[in-house]
């Protein structure tokens, strides 16, 4: 039986955080390194394009594993690569298209593998509760995922979806270009994290 923890106990647990600037802590405070998050955002909300830019951020904090199980590597993708300028993070940045979960696996249990891991989407990886649990609480519980899912009716889409998003600690819905943090964050209230800003524009004259 594990020891029950105290209030004292709690308080100095410690928790290594991702330093980043005020352009990321304000919608999202300070996560620790392996927190998870579930990002989820209509089409052509703004959402490809938001988590390629955290991607790219937290390639200042170590290796990030793409797995792009939606996309592939197609145009678009390769278009998206190009104006966030990808290839300013060329050694940290790394890109994977259509793995098995146990390929995966074998993968991050390589020497060195990649701190980040972004699953791209949910849906198209068609991965159980039960593996993307195992992933985050029991394989690799140092790493931090990054789970993206498409919706349905503003909602995460399948039930694999919905019980990920309750497991994670950051949860951003991405709504006409700016990204929301829904809970377990302490970023500053009414924030938003601005993924396009023409874009923004755009939408708020369409309304």
């Amino acid at each position: 039986m594990k020891r029950a923890l105290t209030p004292r106990d709690i308080a100095a647990k410690k928790w290594k955080t991702l330093p980043w600037g005020e352009k990321w802590s304000k919608p999202f405070g300070f996560p620790a390194d392996n927190a998870s998050w579930f990002i989820s955002g209509a089409s052509a909300s703004g959402k490809s394009s938001f988590v390629m830019q955290l991607g790219k951020e937290l390639c200042n904090y170590g290796t990030v594993l793409y797995l792009s199980y939606e996309e592939g590597v197609s145009q678009s993708f390769q278009r998206r690569m190009g104006y966030l300028k990808m290839n300013e993070v060329q050694g940290r940045f790394r890109v994977v298209a259509g793995e098995t979960y146990e390929e995966v696996i074998a993968r991050l249990k390589r020497p060195k593998s990649p701190k980040f891991v972004v699953v791209d989407s949910v849906q198209r990886a068609e991965w159980d509760y039960k593996q993307i649990e195992d992933l985050v609480t029991v394989l690799f519980p140092k790493k931090c995922f990054i789970f993206v899912s498409m919706e349905y009716k503003s909602q995460p889409m399948g039930k694999p979806a919905m019980k990920t998003k309750y497991l994670a600690d950051m949860k951003v819905r991405v709504v006409g270009y700016k990204a929301y943090c829904q809970g377990r964050a302490i970023g500053e209230a009414g924030s938003y994290y601005v993924v396009w800003e023409e874009g923004i524009i755009q939408t708020s004259n369409n309304l």
